[in-house]
């Protein structure tokens, strides 16, 4: 919609990361062959980008699937949750997925091996519904729908007959396309079809040919009535649809002109509308000199008659390109935005209406400039056409939705809590960063959140009255039981409670209900001034319960389900009423007569808390003392006649005495057991609903009289709830302060209501589940941010097009490097020839030294290895880089390995050259000697990590790397472990998931490079005297075994400037061996390293043979150079 009312044009350069030859692909020249006119289109520049682990595909399942499936997947999964459905609701729902798509092209980079098992399941079309099903397990119709440029729309129309047939309940449809390789613009610029400049100028006289694009668009379809009573926003009606066929018309991509008026008719008819009943029509509108004024002289013949007021057209076209299979689904997207708010976006690139067109014939007018929706008395509506270069044609009409009554603006909480969930750290980090800037009512944030799917990554931000946000939880939940302690005497406060009252209508209600069945003057005493007449145990108890009961009552509420409870002294009865045991009339009965007769005894007797065991104290007890409670292994009350409890205690030294108004669980209760036993005899017992952690059987009348006078055994309680998570239901912390592992559900010194959010917000990322809607009173859904995807990139290296070795008298060379390999006549010599370039070998661009773009010398190692096998050498005796091969940003370099004629020890020599142009001199990168035979290594891996080996800490290591000037991308970052012994150095090195095609080298690149980067740690390698450091020198190279992508490997000092190396498999496999790597720095340059600048000229005497004349001195340069002598005269 704002590419259409603010005139926005999309159309960008090809895309330079989707191996492309974009200089070679374009020629002016239409009949070129194997070229396009136009270097412009639309494109998903970020196609590539997928997060594979939050739809459980592997990294290689992902880059084996085409793009077009993937992006289905993520848009899908953003219209439900925009549709305020949570995905994960819909499994095994009857939902159905359409999705149009005409492209298959991906598979055509799909080369090799590495593909195999996926390739099929990946590139198919009929997969591309079946994935989306399979994957959010829809167990509706999935069809792939493929009409070309119609096929979104025909997708939607199928969609809504499946709906209205009840073969699905919920329907997503739309439709994608990517263009993999440049094939549609080859293929249209042979047709002249294309629009040179890359832009649709839909109904124009300007008009010049299609603009190719891409696009993904999915919508989500329902039934009206199921959509209100499910309480879905309605963006907009679907009053009718139609699909038809040209037929034998003038052409099989020919557009029909009568086919398109009957398939108009026939949706207008669909919906009991005639062709005044719609405003605007977003038009097919490709821009091309043919099918523009066929389709406008339909709409003249249909919707221009008999019309007041024209009818509005235009064409998203003229801002997106054609996005071909997308095409129609984008085209409803921007009628439904445009009746929302009220404007008929402009149509761009019109310079006048076309002159093929006679525009007389009816009233339709195209939008050059946008304009505001025509005032009518009736629903806005506007049509959007599709037609197929196929021959199918859909056209549908859209309905403004009736507008939702406006409910009375209720009070919204001060305090919501605002839940967040993603299946990562960093995806879980991004969301939080996202709704944090959101400036919407917080408790709309908070409802709309609680439709979204809740994954293990959890946090919970409370956003608080006067517009503060706080995180208050965050963790990765686990599955585990859960069990609520209830608190006993102690916990008590003046107006616990209240606040909760206020705000909850839960809470109110049990309370009230509980409050019913005790003492009438209890709520004034809970919520007055006194303390110390709440601190009387013939208060203290009924109010505990009281609060108790509608606290759990309010959790409850939040979808809170707990495997066990547990009490301490009068909070065991609490959990008996939750658990069922006896009903609150029953429960108040009981928990009366016990405060009551408590109150009763005559005041006295000391109850004191040690810090001591419970076998140190009970043999120091006295007929007068008893143990009250054991609430931790060293954390006891003992109670009874105060003398003698002072004197027990004196026995200990951390001893605190308890403000209580009786001694209870003492012998001081004996005097009220026989009144306490009659009062409940006469109450109903069930057996618990919900398992208590009790020391008897709680539906037995006699267990709640020992209960008055028995030891309470608290820690046996909780020490029987194993690791339960464990949630306490009091006024305070108490038993949260005892167990050290609880969340109190309320806090003496916060507000309630925060309080008990934040337990919730504890619970629910601990893994409990929460229904947080009680938290959302009078809130409505808003639109929020979508799913912040973790995407990483993966799209494969382009295939190198090396053309017919064969038939150019060469023979393929068989290696992703080189292209071919030819053996030159009247000798020996042999000569390997390839091209590289970022397009094709991506991974290349994640090698950089000093700021410049590198071919890791380890590829010269490579080409040599693979030369070697081509001639029978098994070694590679000596290999010296003489200048850096600077790979272009753009564009390619070509690179020879020629290898010449052996030696009598059977020695050949070889060089590697490159030049970046056919009219470029050849550049000398490597020389050296190739060889047969030699000693195998000798490097066991049994033992891993060695025996004395120190780990090495790789914290930042690549970050420290890049500091220095050797930057290192994800390719090469294949360090995974180290471990260090004297001048040794040992390492696990993996290739990262994203490069692929291991098999198809000796040994990559990338992986030998990055077993070189141990050299950090042995005090030589890539830390020169002079700052950076590359190879120089390659001595006695051999390869065991190809292909490999994890490996072990030793790496030691030999002399002061040499390194040797050691490969193998995790299996101890030997892989490769350097018996000497020598390095040299890397001078320092003032700018980024170019093509020459390992060259330096340098002076030196030489002594010369005597001539016939006399003595010569001559000089040469010294180090890597151009060797040139001056001539002898």
């Amino acid at each position: 919609m704002a590419a259409g009312r603010r005139g926005v044009d999309a159309i960008t350069p090809f895309p330079a990361d989707r191996g492309w030859d974009v200089e070679a692909l374009y020629h002016p020249d239409p009949d070129h062959p194997g070229t396009s006119y136009t270097r412009e289109g639309g494109f998903l520049h970020d196609a590539g980008d997928f997060d594979p682990a939050f739809f459980g595909m592997s990294p290689r399942e992902a880059l084996a699937t085409d793009s077009q499936q993937r992006l289905l997947l993520e848009v899908t999964w953003e219209a439900v949750e925009r549709a305020g459905i949570d995905p994960a609701s819909l499994r095994g729902s009857q939902t159905g997925v359409f999705a149009g798509a005409m492209y298959n092209d991906y598979s055509a980079l799909l080369g090799g091996g590495d593909y195999e098992g996926h390739q099929g399941s990946g590139t198919s079309l009929s997969i591309a519904s079946g994935r989306v099903a399979y994957t959010f397990g829809f167990e509706g119709p999935a069809v792939t729908v493929d009409t070309a440029c119609s096929s979104s729309l025909v997708a939607m129309h199928w969609a809504m007959q499946a709906l209205r047939s009840g073969e699905c309940s919920l329907a997503v449809a739309g439709g994608v396309t990517v263009m993999s390789t440049p094939g549609a613009f080859v293929d249209f610029s042979r047709q002249r079809g294309l629009a040179a400049d890359g832009r649709c100028k839909a109904f124009a006289d300007a008009a010049d040919g299609v603009a190719w694009s891409e696009g993904v668009g999915m919508l989500v379809l329902e039934r009206q009535s199921d959509a209100v009573r499910n309480g879905h926003a309605i963006l907009a009606v679907v009053r009718g649809s139609a699909v038809n066929q040209d037929g034998a018309s003038n052409g099989l991509t020919a557009p029909n002109g009568p086919s398109q008026q009957r398939v108009i008719r026939q949706a207008l008819a669909s919906g009991g509308l005639s062709t005044t009943d719609v405003d605007v029509v977003e038009g097919h509108g490709t821009g091309t000199t043919l099918g523009d004024p066929i389709e406008a002289q339909a709409l003249l013949a249909t919707y221009g008659r008999d019309r007041e007021r024209p009818l509005l057209l235009g064409s998203v076209k003229s801002n997106l390109g054609h996005t071909q299979a997308a095409a129609g689904v984008a085209g409803v997207i921007k009628m439904i935005m445009a009746m929302r708010q009220g404007i008929a976006p402009k149509t761009l690139h019109v310079d006048a209406p076309s002159s093929h067109v006679d525009w007389t014939e009816g009233a339709v007018e195209l939008l050059a400039e946008s304009v505001a929706w025509p005032d009518v008395d009736r629903p806005r509506r506007a049509a959007v056409s599709s037609f197929g270069i196929s021959g199918t044609n859909a056209h549908v009409i859209l309905e403004q939705p009736e507008p939702v009554p406006t409910p009375e603006p209720a009070v919204q909480p001060t305090t919501v809590p605002w839940p967040v969930a993603a299946k990562s750290e960093p995806a879980l980090e991004t969301l939080i960063e996202r709704v944090r800037t959101l400036d919407l009512p917080p408790a709309d944030v908070g409802l709309s959140l609680t439709a979204r799917s809740v994954f293990e990554h959890r946090a919970v931000l409370l956003s608080m009255a006067g517009g503060g946000i706080t995180e208050v939880a965050r963790g990765v939940s686990k599955p585990g039981s859960l069990a609520v302690l209830f608190s006993g005497q102690g916990s008590q406060r003046l107006g616990m409670g209240r606040d909760l009252y206020a705000r909850f209508p839960t809470f109110k209600a049990t309370l009230d209900e509980v409050l019913t069945h005790l003492d009438p003057r209890l709520r004034d005493v809970m919520w007055g001034s006194d303390p110390d007449l709440l601190n009387q145990t013939g208060w203290t108890q009924p109010a505990l319960f009281a609060v108790e009961v509608a606290l759990y009552r309010l959790i409850e509420s939040f979808g809170v389900k707990p495997n066990h409870l547990a009490g301490h002294s009068i909070g065991e009865i609490a959990a008996a009423h939750v658990a069922g045991v006896f009903n609150v009339a029953d429960a108040c009965r009981l928990v009366s007569a016990r405060a009551g007769l408590m109150q009763q005894l005559p005041a006295g007797g000391a109850m004191v808390a040690l810090r001591a065991t419970e076998a140190a104290i009970a043999p120091v007890l006295t007929s007068g003392v008893s143990i009250a409670a054991v609430n931790g292994p060293e954390a006891v009350v003992i109670a009874g006649v105060e003398s003698e409890v002072e004197a027990v205690a004196a026995r200990f030294e951390k001893a605190t005495r308890l403000r209580v108004s009786h001694a209870f669980h003492s012998p001081l209760m004996d005097p009220m057991l026989d009144d306490f036993r009659t009062a409940i005899e006469s109450l109903t017992f069930h057996p618990p609903r919900i398992p208590i952690a009790s020391s008897g059987d709680v539906a037995d009348p006699e267990y709640w009289v020992r209960h008055v006078r028995h030891t309470v055994r608290f820690a046996d309680a909780v020490d029987s709830l194993g690791e339960a998570t464990l949630l306490e239901v009091g006024p305070d912390g108490v038993l949260s302060a005892m167990t050290g592992t609880a969340i109190p559900a309320l806090r003496k010194d916060r507000d309630e209501e925060t309080a008990l959010l934040t337990a919730l917000a504890r619970l629910h990322t601990s893994g409990t589940t929460i229904d947080w809607r009680p938290a959302f009173t009078g809130a409505k859904p808003v639109e929020l941010p979508t799913y912040p995807f973790q995407h990483e990139r993966y799209w494969p290296a382009a295939p190198m097009y090396t053309g017919d070795a064969a038939g150019l008298g060469q023979a393929p060379a068989g290696h992703p490097l080189l292209g071919a390999a030819v053996e030159l006549a009247g000798g020996d010599d042999v000569v390997f020839t390839g091209r590289l370039s970022l397009a094709t070998h991506p991974w290349l661009a994640d090698h950089r030294v000093g700021g410049a773009l590198l071919f890791p010398g380890t590829g010269f190692v490579e080409l040599a290895i693979r030369a070697g096998d081509q001639v029978g050498c098994d070694r590679v005796e000596e290999l010296t880089l003489a200048a850096p091969l600077v790979l272009p940003e753009s564009g390619a370099v070509q690179v020879q390995v020629r290898v010449g004629p052996p030696d009598e020890a059977g020695r050949r020599p070889i060089a590697i050259h490159s030049r970046s142009g056919v009219d470029e001199p050849w550049l000398e990168h490597a020389s050296g000697q190739l060889a047969e035979g030699g000693p195998a290594s000798e490097f066991d891996v049994d033992a891993w990590p060695p025996v004395d080996a120190a780990p090495v800490d790789l914290d930042d290591f690549y970050a420290g790397r890049a500091a220095a000037g050797l930057d290192y991308g994800p390719a090469f970052q294949g360090l995974r472990a180290a471990w260090r012994r004297g001048d040794e150095v040992f390492a696990e090195v993996a290739l990262p998931e994203q490069v692929h095609g291991a098999s198809a080298f000796g040994i990559h690149p990338a992986l030998l490079d990055a077993s070189l980067h141990a050299a950090a740690f042995a005090g030589a390698g890539e830390d020169g005297s002079g700052g950076l450091a590359v190879p120089f020198t390659w001595s006695d190279v051999r390869l065991y075994a190809a292909g490999a992508a994890t490996v072990r490997m030793r790496l030691s000092r030999v002399g002061n400037d040499a390194l040797r190396l050691d490969v193998a498999d995790t299996s101890g496999v030997p892989v490769a061996s350097v018996r000497s790597l020598v390095v040299r720095a890397l001078p320092e340059a003032e700018g980024p390293v170019e093509r020459d600048a390992l060259y330096r000229l340098e002076w030196v005497p030489v002594d010369t043979p005597p001539s016939r004349s006399k003595a010569r001195r001559s000089c040469q340069p010294r180090g890597p150079a151009r060797w040139w002598t001056p001539p002898t005269p």
